[in-house]
């Protein structure tokens, strides 16, 4: 199976894509507001040619195929009519939100399109990936590859099904009806509070498997993207936290590049045309196992929206920053200084760029062979 094209042309299509969309949301919010913008350019400089002009905007074609730019006239200089930085505070701010905002969009329409294909992901089964040692599952026997059907007679389907008989049993034993290998066993287990953070436990990770069924409608395909869209969100900005509590490996929260990228895409394709080949009804951790391709986009367009809204001189967010004085106090931060903030944040997340990238090479991400 011919993998590494397939996924070098995914790769540039999705990265240039997310990034197209990012500059496409501030070229249209700029032309609503009636800001002029020079240049809208497909790829990054070296430039190769103009492909045409539009209400005075270049449209051109670079070398360089990953992403692309918006160049607004006087983006840095209030003294430019009809430039960005001429505009008002409400303009400006919703230039720099609209690059972001039309990432998580492009997200929401991603896993909106895969719902429509794939059905609505419904909870089946709770399977045992690993056991804790010193726990109550190791002590009554529970062992990873176990499926967990019912507790005291009460069907396990999701997490919260098997969070709430659980949390109703602590220090009180729990018969667990549990598939081992198709042989039904019942196993009794005596929940107790963790010393960590205190929640009752009994010991166990594990991976919700999903079923499927059709959408009823398209705007339930619709609200499963903006809830889709919304956690993945959240799980990224709660990522630091989660780090500092140690509550997430280090390696799971790294600062991955245009490599890391890239790998992450290899594999996701090569496990779509392998799970594209011997399709199965069978309850599965996600039911877009055909889909992870799509997963990674998705994903990528959220974090390029979200990482952009970081309060760095640079980013949307840092620049956004500059313009909140100016609605509370009616002053505006002198524009000479402002650029310098940004110049330096610049040459600082080129530095960081450098350094990631060189480090998906010296201590590559780990990948499992699909």
């Amino acid at each position: 199976m011919i993998v590494t094209p397939l996924a070098i042309l995914i790769f540039i299509l999705a990265f240039g894509g997310m990034v197209l969309v990012h500059e496409f949301g501030h070229f249209i919010v700029a032309r609503a507001f009636k800001i002029e913008v020079e240049e809208f350019g497909i790829g990054l400089p070296p430039s190769a040619l103009t492909l045409f002009t539009w209400k005075g905007t270049r449209f051109t074609l670079n070398w360089l195929p990953l992403g692309g730019f918006v160049r607004p006239k006087g983006e840095n200089d209030p003294n430019v009519p009809g430039g960005l930085a001429a505009a008002s505070p409400w303009a400006r701010l919703a230039v720099l939100f609209a690059g972001p905002l039309m990432n998580l969009l492009t997200a929401l329409v991603i896993y909106s399109l895969m719902v429509t294909s794939a059905g609505i992901p419904v909870p089946e089964r709770i399977l045992i990936r690993s056991v804790i040692k010193e726990t109550p599952a190791e002590a009554a026997g529970i062992q990873a590859g176990d499926i967990l059907i019912a507790g005291q007679g009460q069907k396990i389907r999701s997490y919260e099904d098997l969070r709430n008989i659980i949390d109703l049993n602590e220090n009180q034993p729990i018969v667990f009806l549990i598939d081992r290998a198709g042989e039904q066993l019942e196993l009794q287990v005596t929940p107790r509070r963790s010393g960590e953070d205190q929640r009752v436990i009994i010991g166990v990770y594990y991976d919700e498997q999903y079923t499927s069924r059709p959408i009823n409608s398209w705007l339930e395909a619709v609200q499963f993207g903006m809830r889709a869209t919304y956690n993945s969100a959240r799980n990224l900005i709660s990522l630091p936290a989660q780090l500092i509590r140690g509550a997430l490996p280090a390696e799971q929260s790294r600062l991955i590049g245009f490599k890391g990228i890239y790998d992450i895409m290899k594999y996701s394709v090569a496990s779509d045309l392998e799970a594209s080949q011997s399709p199965s009804t069978a309850p599965t951790s996600s039911p877009f196992d055909q889909m992870r391709t799509l997963l990674i986009v998705a994903a990528l367009s959220i974090s390029l929206g979200i990482i952009n809204l970081f309060p760095f001189p640079a980013l949307d967010g840092g620049r956004i920053l500059f313009v909140l004085p100016e609605l509370i106090f009616r002053r505006r931060v002198p524009h000479q200084f402002e650029t310098l903030v940004h110049g330096l944040g610049m040459a600082l997340l080129l530095l960081l760029m450098i350094y990631v990238n060189v480090m998906d090479f010296v201590n590559p991400i780990n990948i499992p062979s699909p």
